[in-house]
């Protein structure tokens, strides 16, 4: 494995596991070197870091590689966590929108790929998503009045399946959620980690 003098993330702008990353290390301020890449054109030092060759990939500078997002974001807020994301957590929520509600959504985006009925995970989805709007109105955001670590998890994966059928996704009767994802979308923390970078082969 190729020595590093500084954090590496090997990073996919679009990918929702990969957002959660990033806005972890935003938040934290710990600074790394990002480098995009093509998936369908891996570098070979991502590949020898993490052989299951998925984004993001962490890899620190005394070698020690973090293949998982929950767990690069886990390790950067445990790093610094300025805005306190790490006390309004919730893993049994994020662990459902890392499971069924992620294939659900696979299957609703791709059903020519998984020979799915997109209607039926689309519904299926909706309950997930009627879920968050419950705990939303409750606060504004999932664990109370403040961002933290369950709504930078989640939140890129909603963006995803509202982006499927934006029409669809808008006359939804889930006006909490509504201004939820809009007000992250706008926020200067996700512009700064949608910036475009230029592809990094190293």
């Amino acid at each position: 494995m190729d020595g590093v003098s500084a954090p590496v993330l090997y990073t996919f702008r679009r990918c929702p596991y990969a957002m959660r990353a990033r806005l972890a290390l935003a938040v934290s301020g710990v600074g790394c070197e990002q480098r995009e890449v093509a998936l369908s054109d891996k570098p070979a030092a991502m590949l020898a870091a993490s052989p299951k060759g998925t984004v993001p990939v962490l890899q620190l500078a005394d070698g020690t590689v973090i293949d998982e997002s929950i767990d690069i974001m886990r390790w950067a807020l445990g790093t610094a966590d300025p805005e306190g994301w790490l006390s309004r957590d919730d893993p049994d929520l994020i662990a459902t929108n890392d499971g069924p509600f992620k294939r659900d959504l696979d299957r609703y985006k791709y059903p020519e790929r998984f020979g799915s009925d997109p209607v039926a995970h689309r519904e299926a989805g909706l309950t997930f998503l009627a879920q968050l709007e419950q705990r939303l109105a409750a606060g504004g955001q999932l664990c109370g009045a403040q961002r933290g670590l369950a709504d930078m998890a989640i939140m890129p994966f909603v963006r995803q399946f509202a982006a499927v059928d934006r029409a669809w996704f808008d006359r939804q009767a889930l006006p909490h959620l509504h201004v939820w994802l809009a007000g992250h979308l706008r926020s200067d923390l996700f512009a700064a980690i949608m910036q475009k970078r230029p592809r990094r082969v190293p």
